[in-house]
């Protein structure tokens, strides 16, 4: 979607259709993205962040193009369960689990998971004894808009020791996780994790702990806006030349990519319902707002493009949301021509920690999901 312009008869026939807000699903674009992920990265196995963006379309899709599943709670391993993966084709990437989703993860034979720390290996132990796990460590997430080694990931020079403490616990350490950061535009970040894995896993193999998986995260970035470049080709074409020079062919690398295939694959259609003059400037308030699928400007830092179909003179101009509270901003600095009841404003890349983390305060429920076969 991020290369084309979207066509204004098919959004204002949706808008006719279905009232608004709307929130519009792409399949051919999901399967644009998947293709290109597999062609960059030849060797990574991508499974898939359900938190990213857990519609029913979605995932049933990445079903039948062979994608693994990154789940992280009792209810994403059912409800991924229940839509027809294969337990095989998950790894449960939380690195602090409850006790009832371990025994979820049990009862249905899901046995890859990840872990940081020894309180968390003791705790698998005793709900799930046999468990394959693999070390998260904590690596460099400079440039990154969500820095998540702030909460997650053991010290690189704990590994060893952990993976050790795995053997003796019985559970079966089989490998190395990272993450660089959400929306991580510096591929150097990918490049030291990459090297500090490698020493793991030749460190491993020296206490006859052989290690058989790597999983490199995701945070792979993709362009909000129309004028952003697409970091991902460069940065996969290093990413991928420095897995083959550090890791033997039959070492297994999985990835878990969300925003890169989800994100550019959706678009959120709204409507202005609402228009004031505030200190001499217009405030438009739409139908959506950061309560519901532009939720991401609070949870994700994402600063979304809003774009609208009506000419002429523009000026700065405020968007907000349709609810009660005042923290309802959606962006202060909008250029917009005047605009009136009932006009369309849309956004598009808001496929990913959008819906999956709307709300229904004020009883307004979020934005109705449709799906369609063609891009838009």
């Amino acid at each position: 979607m991020t290369d084309k312009k979207i066509s204004e008869k098919l959004i204002k026939e949706f808008v006719k259709n279905y009232g608004t807000p709307l929130f519009i699903v792409s399949i051919n674009d999901l399967k644009s993205r998947i293709k290109n992920f597999k062609n960059y990265l030849p060797r990574v196995m991508p499974f898939y962040a359900v938190k990213a963006n857990p519609c029913p379309q979605i995932i049933k899709l990445f079903i039948d193009e062979g994608l693994g599943f990154d789940v992280a709670s009792k209810n994403e391993i059912e409800n991924v369960l229940d839509l027809g993966a294969k337990p095989e084709k998950m790894i449960f990437a939380n690195t602090v689990k409850s006790p009832e989703a371990l025994n979820t993860a049990k009862r249905n034979r899901i046995d890859l998971m990840t872990f940081d720390s020894e309180y968390e290996l003791v705790k698998i132990a005793k709900y799930y004894p046999g468990a394959r796990v693999l070390v998260r460590i904590k690596v460099p997430n400079i440039g990154s808009v969500v820095e998540l080694s702030l909460k997650f990931g053991a010290e690189p020079a704990d590994a060893i020791s952990l993976l050790i403490k795995a053997v003796k616990l019985g559970l079966k350490p089989v490998g190395v996780s990272f993450h660089v950061g959400s929306q991580c535009t510096e591929v150097a970040n990918f490049i030291e994790a990459i090297e500090l894995s490698s020493i793991i896993f030749r460190d491993a193999l020296l206490k006859k702990i052989p290690l058989e998986i790597l999983d490199i995260g995701g945070g792979f970035p993709i362009p909000h806006s129309d004028t952003d470049d697409d970091l991902f080709p460069m940065m996969a074409e290093k990413i991928s030349s420095e897995i083959d020079r550090l890791f033997d062919v039959n070492i297994k690398i999985i990835a878990e990519p969300g925003r890169y295939l989800v994100g550019p694959a959706c678009t959120l259609i709204t409507r202005v319902i609402g228009k004031s003059i505030r200190d001499n400037k217009h405030w438009y308030y739409l139908d959506d707002g950061v309560y519901g699928c532009l939720s991401g400007i609070v949870y994700d830092h994402c600063k979304y493009q809003f774009k609208v179909f009506k000419k002429g003179q523009t000026q700065i101009s405020t968007l907000a949301g349709p609810t009660c509270d005042s923290f309802d901003v959606i962006s202060v600095s909008e250029e917009l021509p005047e605009l009136e009841f009932g006009d369309i404003v849309y956004t598009t890349n808001i496929g990913a920690y959008s819906i999956a983390t709307a709300t229904n305060f004020n009883s307004i429920p979020p934005a109705r999901v449709i799906s369609i076969n063609q891009e838009v």
